[in-house]
């Protein structure tokens, strides 16, 4: 009996079968994502509802995803920027 000359399993339908998996997590991901994007938008509106400014909370929590010396070099750069056009 001879051995037949075609793999057992196709190289393409393993690389399709695989891509059509990642397709798939990441649509779940883009939608779980899309779900808390409007939960959070959703807490900013109660935010606001109850008197708090929004801008402000934006401000804080991109400051908070900051370290201090990342913080303090960025304040730095802004005061700086800020003598030189006569702001301060």
């Amino acid at each position: 009996m001879a051995a037949s000359a075609e793999p057992a399993v196709d190289a393409s339908s393993v690389a399709a079968d695989q891509l059509k998996s990642f397709i798939e997590r990441i649509e779940r991901l883009e939608e779980e994502k899309a779900g808390l994007a409007s939960d959070i938008k959703d807490v900013y509106a109660e935010a606001k509802g109850t008197g708090f400014d929004v801008k402000a909370l934006r401000k804080i929590i991109s400051l908070r995803k900051k370290d201090h010396a990342e913080r303090q070099e960025e304040e730095a750069i802004l005061e700086l920027y800020m003598q030189a056009l006569g702001m301060v």
